[in-house]
């Protein structure tokens, strides 16, 4: 698998992926009312233009996995990173991680995931995250920040 910067022609097949991963994100809390699986293109077409997309690609180009970034002075802001189901648990959320972070030398990182989410936040942490924050969004909802300086 290549992990390469995404372009504009590929955030539909993004979205589509999007939209499968986050499948088992919406089965823990029984709902699929949940943002990413209501994300528009005109919304990650937006935000294409704001920061930086990367999607790995299988030797067929099939986008398989996906992250996305921006950033200010200080922080990059890491978020939708996401695996096609058939290829989870085989270290590419790892290495995508680890690839958006060489776009950024010396930056804090920040991301956020459900408390719910354990295999996320055990990733995370394995990647050098440390929990600083959680904020309750709903009875039912409950981020939880981690950082990485």
């Amino acid at each position: 698998m290549d992990i390469v910067r995404a372009n504009n022609t590929d955030l539909r097949e993004i979205l589509e992926l999007q939209y499968l991963a986050y499948q088992s994100e919406a089965a823990l809390f029984g709902n699929t009312d949940i943002p990413p699986l209501k994300e528009t293109l005109s919304e990650l077409e937006a935000e294409f233009e704001k920061g930086i997309i990367l999607k790995m690609v299988d030797v067929t180009g099939k986008i398989m996995g996906s992250v996305r970034s921006r950033s200010d002075e200080k922080t990059v802001y890491i978020g939708k990173l996401m695996v096609h189901p058939d290829q989870q648990k085989k270290g590419y959320g790892k290495k995508m991680l680890s690839e958006i972070e060489r776009y950024y030398p010396n930056k804090r990182f920040e991301l956020f995931t459900s408390t719910r989410s354990i295999d996320n936040i055990r990733l995370y942490e394995k990647m050098g995250y440390k929990k600083f924050k959680e904020e309750k969004v709903t009875d039912e909802l409950v981020f939880v920040y981690l950082e990485k300086e």
